[in-house]
């Protein structure tokens, strides 16, 4: 049986995993001749990684999942708790970014290499995060979790609408971020 939340997480992931190549793209092209297009995409790339996966699709795993997981499959314990470290700094390192990304767009490229060192261990961080909630996590979900688990989960992940994923009707709060980082990265 398919569940509605695994899919919306997969979704989720998916697309996190296609912005965060993008960014790694950018990273490595710099911003040639066009610094203010460049910092402006960075800036709402980031912004977009603080305000949805970190403000609503992590909370939803560990407060909603990865507790329903453990309380059925104690063996994942370990594992689990690597993830919740992840996430427990992913936020605070996607904020430490903005701040980079701002010194070196503001103080000028004395600060250019700190960024970009640390945004690709950031980004190596968080792909190999979601390889191991997709390749471990989801799977042994859909072998433990009841119905009941998954009626509940499946209705707490509904609310979650990633304005970037495509799939889900587009929140117009969103859509001006959404534009601009489309646009400005496809022609970047």
């Amino acid at each position: 049986m398919a569940h509605q939340s695994l899919q919306i997480i997969r979704d989720e992931h998916k697309t996190l995993a296609a912005m965060l190549r993008a960014l790694g793209r950018m990273i490595d092209r710099g911003p040639g001749d066009e610094p203010e297009r460049y910092f402006d995409v960075m800036r709402a790339t980031l912004f977009y990684i603080d305000e949805f996966p970190e403000r609503q699709h992590h909370p939803k795993e560990s407060l909603l999942l990865f507790p329903q997981l453990l309380r059925v499959a104690p063996q994942c314990q370990e594992v689990l708790q690597r993830l919740e470290k992840d996430h427990a700094g992913s936020e605070r390192a996607v904020r430490e970014l903005q701040h980079l990304l701002l010194g070196w767009e503001l103080v000028g490229d004395s600060r250019r290499q700190t960024f970009e060192d640390a945004a690709r261990h950031y980004l190596d961080l968080y792909l190999r995060h979601m390889q191991l909630e997709d390749a471990e996590v989801l799977p042994l979900a859909e072998q433990v979790l009841s119905d009941a688990d998954w009626r509940a989960l499946d209705a707490a992940f509904a609310t979650n609408c990633d304005p970037l994923s495509g799939k889900y009707p587009r929140d117009p709060v969103y859509d001006r971020l959404f534009t601009r980082i489309a646009r400005d990265a496809a022609s970047h």
